[in-house]
């Protein structure tokens, strides 16, 4: 018995919409997988890209799964018959196609299919033309400029690496970089390499060692393949992450001819695995030989160095001023002998020339001597006074005088002047 047929109740109208309905008051089933129908397929016809993962041909029509390229999300499609008859090859598992669906909602079974009015498979020529337009939007932005490439150190203290576990491409780029540098130290984070899952989980390992300070330089390997294959490594996510890393990335994806954009914005690009092993890490045969070369060489210019200055020494030793320090010092000791004996006889000579010029001097002062003229018989007459008798009027007669002789002194008196000519008179007295 329904809610509505309740004894003394009258039966309720159906709700209006879901969000009225309650358990006295249910939808009937066929009414919900109604409205799911006609909301369902009022959605417009959509062109959608993915890789078919199961494909069942019954009837002429196929009823296949398509499965996202990145995260784990799949759709059934049914693809009829009218459709098949366009293409040229039949679907198969593991395609990688184009298609326009839209949404169907079975009511009988209550399942959601995409019916499929348009199929292209995804060609080479496409997928490489969507690369090469990808190439050239990140170039264009600067993410492959040379200028934002980070150098690799010498010798990396240890070395991030993201690869396939058990993979090949793991064993070559341990095996080689144990062989070139035994203690070489790997940090090793396995990811998916194709696939959905080939993007989150690589993206995860980068974040992951770009963050460990002790990681110095990331190394992301894979083996060859198809192109197919190796689209994650072209994925813009991808690419935007390893331009922003702060550890330098280098890429080992494939084989020489395969080209991903992480070749293009990594910061070192090998050309395989075992080439990145070579790349990252020195030869320790080849560093210990220039290292040996290094101390030979030093050693070497080392001795010509100290052969330069025992030549040198040698040199100065030859020299005369060090093969006989003595000898100078007597050739200056004669020297000194010499400019004394220079000085004695230039001050003999001056004190004879001022003993003569004194001796003449003194020979002209006696010659202007009073005395001397005495000497000759000449007297000076003097008053009592002193006053020297200079003319006749200076001695009136009867003047007492005092006449100087050369030696001695005599007394006279005054007694005027002579009979003689004035002139004479006064020149005698």
């Amino acid at each position: 018995m329904s809610p509505q047929d309740t004894a003394g109740e009258a039966p309720q109208p159906p709700a209006a919409t879901a969000a009225g309905t309650s358990a006295e008051n249910p939808w009937p089933l066929s009414r919900l997988a109604e409205n799911l129908k006609a909301h369902i397929e009022r959605a417009p016809a959509t062109w959608i890209e993915g890789q078919l993962i199961e494909v069942n041909i019954r009837g002429g029509h196929a009823f296949a799964t398509m499965r996202d390229l990145e995260v784990e999300y799949s759709l059934p499609l049914t693809v009829w018959s009218s459709v098949l008859r366009r293409l040229q090859d039949r679907p198969e598992i593991g395609s990688r196609v184009v298609a326009q669906v839209k949404p169907s909602f079975f009511l009988k079974t209550g399942r959601l299919s995409m019916n499929v009015s348009d199929l292209r498979p995804v060609g080479l020529g496409d997928l490489l033309a969507r690369l090469e337009r990808l190439r050239r939007q990140l170039g264009e932005e600067g993410l492959f400029d040379p200028s934002r490439k980070l150098p690799l150190p010498f010798l990396p203290r240890r070395i991030g690496l993201i690869t396939g576990q058990h993979s090949d491409a793991e064993k070559d780029v341990l095996r080689n970089a144990t062989l070139r540098w035994p203690a070489v130290d790997f940090a090793v984070r396995h990811s998916a390499v194709q696939g959905p899952r080939c993007v989150p989980e690589v993206l995860a390992a980068l974040e992951e060692l770009d963050a460990d300070p002790s990681v110095d330089v990331i190394v992301i390997a894979r083996g060859g393949g198809a192109l197919e294959d190796l689209l994650g490594f072209s994925d813009e996510r991808l690419v935007r992450a390893v331009a922003a890393a702060r550890t330098p990335v280098v890429s080992a994806i494939g084989h020489e001819a395969d080209r991903p954009l992480l070749d293009d914005v990594a910061d070192l690009r090998a050309s395989t695995p075992t080439d990145a092993a070579k790349r990252i890490v020195p030869e320790v045969a080849e560093e210990r030989a220039r290292i040996a070369e290094g101390r030979r060489l030093a050693r070497r210019a080392l001795e010509l160095q100290l052969a330069r200055a025992a030549s040198d020494l040698q040199t100065l030793r030859s020299r005369p001023v060090l093969a006989d320090p003595d000898g100078m010092v007597r050739v200056r000791a004669e020297e000194v002998v010499r400019l004394r004996e220079r000085a004695h006889l230039a001050t003999r000579n001056r004190v004879s020339r001022a003993a003569d010029e004194i001796t003449h001097l003194a020979a002209r002062v006696r010659s202007l001597s009073p005395q001397l003229t005495l000497d000759r018989g000449y007297s000076v007459l003097q008053r009592a006074d002193g006053a020297v008798i200079r003319t006749p009027d200076d001695a009136p007669v009867g003047t007492e005088l005092t006449a100087r002789l050369a030696t001695g002194r005599l007394a006279v008196l005054s007694q005027g002047p002579a009979e003689q000519d004035s002139t004479n008179t006064k020149e005698d007295a």
